[in-house]
């Protein structure tokens, strides 16, 4: 599955957007204009829907509160108000919406109540869900849990709340990685930063384990120079999983080198791909341009559609990106864009206008025609510092 349309309403710097989403996504925008906040819309889904630990009261908690979630510029209206299609594959009607309104409670501990939720089978017609209900009236406690996140109350809809518990977020931190020994055992939930990175591949059956370090290994034959090989392999005294990488070397077998020694970008390059032939629920992540050689960037957009290609499930990617050299390749789809744009009554999320499109499909790149527009209003007074 994958969402072909997103809709919020006072969420963190947006006041009102209404987009439409592909197969991959790439967010460019200003620094602070929101592209992270656009992605923790698809995290606070998430951690609602996960069954272990979620739920929407710690969703909110965990992100400061209403306060911190609500828009600033909400004055009339203080609802919070998510609504997302989901579809069975792209350019397809979508068979799912969700729509989804919180509010403060106004009185009391403020509990955070909720003030709308709604399902649609779009293929059926059929409305599965519509909350407030009557039972909901005669009990108000229930409105402080969503029925996504309730397994005796989504079995109508248990492949949506499913899809949703999935999305996987990645900004891989090689420091962590790295000198995962030193820093001790403490991680954070879900692991954003990869600290859990090499216990994930360690997991996996090893069959299926051996061939996604083979995809992987291909890649990074090319993208690193004299690599040779690259195999999973345990501490043989604690056990501890490692990921080890032959070097051509001029003594034979000398040149395997663990992690702690692989370059940042590298290590970046490799979590990348392990999470796109990972699962099958939305990927997210966080400017993958990061520590890697202008010319891979340039290829990151193809590697990207390579690695789903290869995947048993095709997952929905949303990329975050300010690089120039990523958005220069010329498949990128100028409909995969959204381009963030902070005015004084919020961000606006705008999809790629017609006669921008016009300009791409014609020669130009996303680069060159969109990018300039995403670029700080002042940013040119920067020279006036010397």
């Amino acid at each position: 599955m994958l969402i072909t349309r997103l809709k919020l309403k006072n969420w963190r710097n947006f006041k009102n957007i209404d987009v439409h989403l592909r197969e991959r996504v790439y967010v460019i925008g200003a620094n602070a204009s929101g592209k992270s906040n656009l992605l923790d819309v698809l995290r606070f889904l998430r951690d609602v829907a996960k069954p272990e630990g979620g739920g929407l009261q710690k969703a909110v908690k965990d992100r400061g509160g209403m306060t911190k979630l609500r828009c600033l510029l909400a004055r009339k209206d203080p609802e919070i108000s998510i609504e997302m299609e989901v579809a069975d594959r792209i350019d397809t009607p979508p068979i799912w919406r969700y729509t989804l309104g919180i509010r403060s409670e106004g009185k009391g501990a403020q509990r955070v109540l909720v003030s709308k939720e709604r399902i649609e089978n779009l293929a059926t017609g059929q409305l599965v869900l519509n909350r407030p209900n009557p039972s909901d009236e005669k009990d108000i406690d229930l409105l402080t849990q969503t029925h996504l996140e309730q397994i005796n109350t989504n079995k109508e809809f248990r492949g949506l709340a499913d899809f949703f518990a999935n999305v996987t977020y990645l900004h891989l931190v090689p420091q962590l990685l790295k000198h995962a020994d030193q820093l001790g055992g403490y991680r954070l939930e879900d692991d954003p930063f990869g600290q859990a990175f090499l216990e994930r591949i360690a997991k996996m059956p090893e069959k299926t384990q051996q061939s996604r370090l083979k995809k992987i290994e291909g890649v990074l034959r090319i993208c690193v120079p004299n690599m040779k090989n690259l195999r999973f392999k345990r501490d043989e005294i604690s056990g501890t999983p490692h990921l080890e990488a032959l070097y051509e070397h001029w003594r034979p077998d000398a040149g395997w080198q663990r992690e702690d020694q692989f370059s940042d970008g590298t290590l970046r390059l490799l979590g990348i791909m392990w999470s796109l032939l990972e699962g099958d629920s939305l990927l997210l992540l966080e400017e993958p341009e990061l520590s890697l050689n202008e010319d891979i960037v340039r290829r990151i957009h193809q590697l990207l559609w390579s690695m789903q290609r290869q995947a048993k499930y095709r997952r929905q990617v949303f990329v975050t990106t300010h690089s120039e050299a990523l958005l220069q390749d010329q498949s990128i789809d100028a409909r995969e864009v959204i381009r963030l744009e902070p005015t004084k009554d919020g961000t606006l999320a705008h999809e790629t206008a017609e006669e921008d499109l016009k300009l791409i499909t014609s020669g130009y790149t996303v680069a060159e025609v969109l990018l300039p527009k995403a670029k700080p209003e002042k940013v040119d007074q920067l020279n006036l510092f010397k």
